[in-house]
């Protein structure tokens, strides 16, 4: 039987996740290659690339929905991944909230049960409490008219905002966000993004891969440009975006910024 150990508190501005060496190989064929990255406590890092770089794979190593091939993962000064082994694998998955492209809602459940049913079955909240939860976190995510709603019968940025809702009601000390306006219509994407700013504004550590420049240069603290597998430039938005040195960065914000 696993043992919950309590984290240590981590001030704003400390490191909160340390990666070092990260690697990532599926056979031959390598994705990651020796990412070294830390991320402070309320610092916003929106992650750009093109297709096949390496972007999502990395994130979804950082919360070990995918087990990297070699480096390291601290979480608050704890090893929660050494090698090839998760260590603290529970902790990591309980201080990490993820939201993905597609929005993994359960079509049988209303807007607020696919938020409490989490809170219920991993951190033991009672029903009661977690419906109240649900509710704060759907009304903070502007759908307090729609908690119960199904997801059928809620626009793809809605659903995107309940499963944002789903995961901020978990307390993660660290929002995960892949390419998550990627899959909606253009009309759609102010709703999400007007979500994630306010996060952002309200301290959230996050780390977003996304193709969303106006957003990366608006929101984040740091932009990281990654191809090949390998971390190619980072800084703040002004440098990166505004006057990137690596010629690989220059050329896809050419391409990106064009159109």
């Amino acid at each position: 039987m696993s043992q919950t150990v309590e984290m240590p508190e981590v001030a704003r501005g400390e490191t909160i996740l340390r990666v070092h060496n990260l690697k990532k190989s599926y056979d031959k064929l390598e994705v990651l290659r020796d990412i070294d990255l830390d991320i402070k406590k309320g610092e916003v890092i929106c992650v750009l690339g093109p297709s096949g770089s390496g972007k999502s794979t990395m994130l979804r190593c950082l919360n070990l929905l995918e087990l990297p091939t070699g480096g390291t993962i601290e979480l608050k000064g704890d090893v929660v991944f050494e090698g090839d082994k998760p260590k603290n694998l529970d902790d990591l998955r309980r201080e990490t909230g993820m939201v993905f492209q597609s929005f993994n809602l359960f079509p049988n459940m209303t807007a607020k049960g696919n938020v409490s049913i989490a809170q219920i079955r991993v951190r033991g909240r009672k029903k009661d409490d977690a419906d109240q939860r649900s509710i704060d976190e759907l009304t903070k995510v502007g759908l307090a008219e729609k908690v119960d709603e199904y997801p059928d019968r809620l626009s793809g940025g809605q659903q995107q905002r309940v499963a944002i809702a789903r995961a901020l009601a978990m307390d993660p000390e660290i929002m995960l966000f892949d390419e998550v306006t990627s899959a909606l219509d253009p009309e759609l994407v102010k709703g999400v993004l007007d979500v994630m700013r306010e996060l952002a504004d309200s301290g959230m550590t996050m780390i977003c891969v996304t193709h969303e420049i106006g957003f990366a240069r608006e929101v984040a603290d740091r932009v990281i440009f990654m191809d090949g597998g390998y971390i190619v430039e980072q800084g703040p938005p002004a440098e990166v975006l505004g006057d990137p040195k690596e010629e690989r960065t220059q050329k896809f914000l050419g391409l990106v910024l064009d159109h």
